[in-house]
């Protein structure tokens, strides 16, 4: 991963912080057909002292309408990474809406070593088409 990539959104609870990078991909989107998609990009990180696991995801997204949509799951794309002290986990996925704007939040059920389970929580951030009036569809 890129490691000079900004992340505009953070959230810390407790030793866990997530950092969040939305981007709005144009050439998978259909502005004319109310199909609009980003990618966005995740960092998890491990400011504690012992190894942490992320086992599942909880994401709560809400389009331009105010439809909202929660999505639960195992892991992250596939896995449940184990971050060790100091260490980071990077991921890339992508999120469709029918409205050129819309918000995604949500949090983690990670497990440390220990075997003590923790809710992360995941930072509310914007996923706006560049151009786009907030609130207009």
């Amino acid at each position: 991963m890129v490691m000079s990539q900004i992340f505009p959104y953070a959230a810390s609870t407790g030793a866990i912080t997530v950092r969040v990078a939305p981007r709005y991909l144009p050439d998978q989107s259909d502005p004319e057909r109310d199909y609009f998609v980003w990618a966005y990009h995740v960092r998890v990180e491990n400011h504690g002292d012992q190894p942490v696991q992320l086992l599942a995801r909880h994401w709560i997204i809400t389009d331009g309408h105010g439809r909202i949509d929660e999505i639960e799951g195992d892991g992250v794309v596939g896995v449940q990474p184990l971050i060790g002290p100091g260490g980071a986990y990077d991921y890339v996925s992508g999120c469709p809406l029918p409205t050129p704007h819309g918000v995604m939040q949500g949090r983690y059920h990670m497990r440390w070593s220990d075997g003590l389970g923790l809710d992360v929580a995941i930072p509310s951030f914007r996923l706006e088409m560049p151009g786009n009036v907030a609130g207009l569809n």
